[in-house]
């Protein structure tokens, strides 16, 4: 059986997810590679669409504010990864050089 959202047959679930609930998911999760301006628009716009949904349809805006609280894909895994120290030898001082005994 397929399943058709008003007349398009989405293919991932996260398209079923876009059709179904009539909301564009990255308005409300970002990109990885948005910019620190495009971020700020992008959530003034996401936030001013939480607001109209929480009046027409409170469970999608619930699930749509849950997606805001959600990083970019990409995001986590740059932030989890180790950090690469690199060790330099000891400095040598040179006024401090080998005695010798006479």
């Amino acid at each position: 059986m397929k399943t058709i959202v008003a007349g398009r047959q989405p293919v991932t679930a996260t398209e079923f997810i876009e059709l179904a609930l009539g909301i564009d998911l990255e308005l409300f999760t970002g990109s990885a590679t948005e910019s620190a301006m495009e971020r700020a628009a992008r959530l003034d716009v996401a936030h001013e669409v939480l607001a109209e949904l929480r009046e027409s349809a409170p469970e999608t805006a619930a699930y749509a504010q849950s997606l805001l609280r959600t990083l970019p894909l990409g995001t986590r895994s740059n932030s989890r990864r180790p950090r690469r120290t690199v060790r330099r030898p000891a400095a040598t001082s040179s006024i401090a050089g080998p005695a010798v005994a006479a």
